[in-house]
């Protein structure tokens, strides 16, 4: 725990550190220094010519099976759904059949003790026993005992116990008067409760509310891996954002450059004043630490998609570059906003999910309501008995005569004084149900708001995106007329270099909202509750996995 908290800088740096002074005199003397270089995209038509050094293309497509297969947090919600069917498999075994069986083994030897004091009455009446008074004793014993039995336990759906089993007995005595006997039994009894814990819906009521709670999982993970698709898919596009940002910053300053070199070439001619070419330094400039920003946004942008792609071909800070191959798609819907919102009241995940636990309190109301009945059991049992001298065999088969057989049948009732604790817990589970209620018809209004939001926000960065293409139009042609004017003498660079800025801020603009309608649709499929389909996911192949 005694670590060292201070970070020298100055020992992790490669190379000897510089300050601004030194860094600025070193660039003047080499501008080819700055690193400024980064490949090339077109936001429409890629252009390939140019070869580019350990890149890689990446699909929408791509980017969304490798965040499937490799995003660790849907790994882990993925591991739900086998946990939920265990809990459904533990309900289930209530009701699983059980043997059982057990043997005791005793043996004692008693000493001479006295009996009781008795009077005879003899059947027959001349009997010298009759009415004789004698005092009885119990002569030392010697006696060997084996209590074995087997059977099944059967539990049932209507809240009773059926029992079949088989007692087996031998006792063998010693000492004065031996003797050797063998008995034997078939034995069946029954337990079922009339009132609390009766009926097949109260005792499967466990069994129902963990497949409603499986089914919950499911959702969970479907939704997540909703949410992995949704954050992979916009860090795709704000990749592609970033590379559109990057391409109109290197543009912009390749186009400086080039105006810096015309205006040198025209001061020495004779027809510019000399003050342009200052004018022309400080454009080059600005765009420089343009793209300088540009470049490293680029950079943030993939690391943020390679940390939701966790692929192990790419590490986090890989010198790869990814290159956005998808094309946005650029296509006007006229949406039917009430169609969309019912669809979204059918779809989303959360509201089926509540749909499901709402399904899960009623059944648990109606348990508990049960719950709070009396205990009122009826009990039954049949049994026949045998007995033989010899061995079990005997002894078994005179229990199949039917000359010793016996049965029972019995009630018993337990009534709670208060019944307050029962009566609490039903009245905790109604409460709940009725707050969920609530829930639901909150996260239906919100559903609702979050559908038209996100229509709105479509229709309005189609909007952006038209616009911004008029804009990119008129600015380019601005450009070229004062760049035109300026070769006549009618303009400063000043003014060129204003038109290039403001061209190169539409270019930046149409960029954004395109990027930002691809978003508005994810937002949309996301809030209807079909961004699965919308990106050609089949979740369940991915599950059974």
């Amino acid at each position: 725990m005694q670590r060292d908290e201070d970070l020298a800088l100055p020992d992790l740096s490669r190379a000897e550190p510089k300050t601004l002074d030194t860094a600025i005199a070193e660039f003047r003397a080499d501008p080819k220094k700055l690193d400024l270089t980064a490949p090339p995209i077109v936001l429409e038509e890629k252009d390939t010519t140019e070869a580019v050094d350990e890149s890689h293309a990446l699909t929408i497509a791509d980017a969304r099976a490798m965040a499937l297969t490799n995003n660790l947090d849907l790994k882990i919600a993925l591991i739900d759904p086998s946990i939920a069917a265990t809990v459904v498999s533990e309900e289930e075994a209530r009701f699983d059949d059980l043997i059982f069986a057990r043997a005791k083994y005793s043996n004692k030897d008693t000493p001479f003790l006295d009996g009781d004091v008795v009077n005879f009455k003899a059947v027959d009446k001349n009997s010298p026993l009759n009415d004789e008074i004698a005092k009885l004793g119990y002569m030392p014993q010697s006696a060997e005992q084996w209590d074995v039995e087997a059977g099944i336990m059967i539990p049932l759906r209507t809240g009773g116990t059926v029992t079949l089993s088989t007692p087996l007995e031998n006792k063998s005595k010693s000492r004065f008067v031996a003797s050797d006997q063998y008995r034997s039994a078939l034995r069946f009894s029954m337990s079922q409760p009339l009132l609390r814990d009766a009926g097949i819906s109260t005792n499967v009521a466990g069994i129902r509310i963990a497949r409603y709670e499986q089914q919950i999982v499911d959702l969970k993970t479907r939704l997540q891996s909703i949410r992995v698709l949704a954050t992979v898919d916009k860090a795709y596009w704000a990749l592609y954002a970033a590379w559109g940002e990057l391409d109109i910053r290197r543009q912009q300053y390749e186009i400086a450059q080039q105006n810096l070199t015309m205006v040198k070439r025209r001061v020495e001619e004779g027809l510019t004043a000399a003050i342009e070419i200052n004018r022309a330094e400080i454009g080059v400039a600005e765009r420089m630490e343009s793209l300088i920003v540009a470049n490293t946004r680029l950079k943030l942008s993939q690391r943020q998609l390679l940390q939701f792609l966790n692929d192990k071909r790419y590490g986090i800070d890989t010198s790869t570059i990814m290159i956005p191959e998808t094309s946005p798609m650029l296509v006007s819907f006229d949406f039917d906003r009430e169609a969309l919102a019912r669809k979204a009241l059918d779809g989303r995940l959360e509201l089926l999910e509540l749909e499901l636990k709402l399904a899960a309190d009623a059944t648990k109301i109606d348990y508990l309501e049960n719950q709070t009945l009396p205990m009122f059991m009826l009990d039954y049992s049949y049994g026949t008995q045998g007995r033989d001298y010899d061995d079990f065999g005997g002894a078994y088969g005179d229990t199949f005569t039917g000359r010793y057989d016996d049965w029972s049948v019995g009630l018993r009732l337990e009534i709670p004084l208060t019944n307050e604790l029962r009566k609490s817990r039903l009245s905790r589970a109604v409460q709940q149900r009725l707050q969920r209620l609530t829930t639901r018809d909150l996260k239906e209004l919100t559903v609702r708001r979050e559908i038209y939001d996100a229509l709105d926000t479509v229709s309005q960065n189609w909007q952006r995106i038209i616009a911004a293409r008029q804009n990119v139009v008129l600015a380019g042609a601005n450009y070229d007329a004062e760049l035109k004017q300026f070769e006549e003498g009618l303009r400063t660079m000043t003014e060129v270099l204003e038109m290039l800025t403001k061209l190169g801020d539409s270019q930046m603009k149409e960029v954004r909202a395109i990027a930002d309608y691809q978003v508005g649709l994810i937002d949309l499929a996301y809030a209807t509750g079909t961004l699965l389909g919308y990106s050609k996911v089949d979740l369940a192949g991915l599950i059974s996995k």
